[in-house]
């Protein structure tokens, strides 16, 4: 599994050598480490076109286990002749199908445009999803999970218009509906019947209030990413489980020198009413709380604390170091200092493009050793 991205590297330049689409001089007459970073940018060129990048989605984390597919990513600025100053728009289009007999395919609209001051976030997941259940609370309930399978289809739309520099505030929608066809026989799930146990059909509408100073969407150095969010899910508007979740999600970027930036970030998560087990507040997996299956701990309430710290190394190769603590609770009075969990890892980066988009491998220890795949980065 950890060979997949360094045999897919090596096939492809076996292959352009061939061809004689690479010549020897392609790469350069330098030193060693100086052809091998050519030939890193000259596959990136290679995969990406003027409009998109197609790379072999090669995807890997407890959750999925290894995940096979495709990706294709195009970062643009929506109506080019808008200010210069426009913050790049994004759409990634993945197909994936894991270890897990996972099939998973989602993507996901960026838009800034009117010289950034609007903002639109659109995003649509459709999966067959094996996946695990602990119970719920702090601790788990299950010790290695239940395992259960849903089919389920999720869309959010955020719209968020700017109100003062730097602050942005619009309305949200949010609606999923599950359908858990295989559960374990007598088993949590099927004995509690919590909430949501045989599916789920949640409709909600919000508002999204940022606080948005990043001098880079993708690799900022400098600058805040506040947010608060509430949506409220009620049978009016198709639901049928009523509740209402807030989430607090603050980040704070320090430029330590030319090479190096520390990211901070508090997120924060409280649910109220009868939500499903699915949409309580959780942490764990490759965004929050790396090194811990996402799901393991979920309750009413949650918070997590993050720290990372960015190195560039060499070229388009970084490096990070990351840590972070977070717990879940039943009441927000239960919150307490001897409730944490704690991870920390380490990871690489390289860049796909000059907007900052990079593409990470993250090695994480929490309650287990894990590593993760994937593009962009967690805070």
């Amino acid at each position: 599994m950890k060979w997949a991205l360094p045999i897919f590297i090596f096939s492809f330049f076996a292959s352009q050598m061939v061809s004689g689409q690479v010549s020897k001089d392609s790469v350069g007459n330098s030193a060693p480490i100086e052809k091998l970073f050519d030939f890193g940018d000259l596959v990136i060129d290679k995969i990406s076109g003027e409009n998109w990048a197609f790379i072999p989605a090669v995807v890997y984390s407890p959750e999925t286990s290894l995940g096979l597919g495709l990706r294709a990513i195009r970062v643009f600025r929506y109506k080019e002749k808008q200010s210069s100053t426009l913050r790049p728009s994004s759409l990634p289009i993945t197909f994936l199908y894991t270890l897990n007999n996972q099939t998973i395919f989602t993507t996901e609209l960026d838009i800034w445009a009117n010289d950034n001051k609007e903002y639109l976030n659109a995003r649509l997941e459709l999966s067959n999803f094996p996946f695990k259940f602990y119970g719920i609370g702090n601790e788990p309930v299950i010790s290695e999970g239940e395992f259960y399978t849903t089919r389920f289809a999720y869309i959010h739309l955020n719209y968020q218009r700017k109100i003062a520099p730097g602050l942005y505030l619009g309305p949200r929608y949010e609606f999923r509906v599950d359908d858990i066809f295989r559960r374990v026989p007598g088993g949590v799930l099927e004995t509690t019947q919590v909430p949501g146990y045989d599916g789920q059909r949640i409709s909600g509408l919000g508002f999204v209030f940022n606080h948005d100073t990043r001098d880079n969407i993708f690799q900022p150095t400098k600058g805040w990413l506040n947010s608060v969010e509430w949506t409220g899910y009620a049978s009016f508007l198709g639901s049928n489980f009523n509740f209402s979740q807030y989430t607090l999600d603050f980040r704070k970027y320090f430029k330590t020198n030319e090479k190096q930036v520390l990211a901070l970030q508090s997120w924060w998560s409280f649910t109220t009413g009868t939500p499903p087990f699915q949409h309580l507040s959780l942490i764990g997996g490759s965004d929050r709380m790396r090194g811990f299956f996402e799901g393991r701990y979920r309750d009413n309430h949650a918070m997590v604390h993050q720290a990372e710290y960015r190195l560039r190394l060499y070229r388009n190769l970084g490096m990070v170091v990351f840590g972070h603590a977070g717990q879940v609770a039943a009441h927000a009075s239960d919150f307490n200092w001897n409730r944490f969990k704690y991870g920390a890892g380490f990871g690489f980066r390289y860049r796909l493009n000059q907007e900052g988009l990079n593409i990470r491998l993250d090695f994480a220890f929490g309650d287990q050793r894990a590593f993760y795949f994937g593009l962009n980065e967690v805070i």
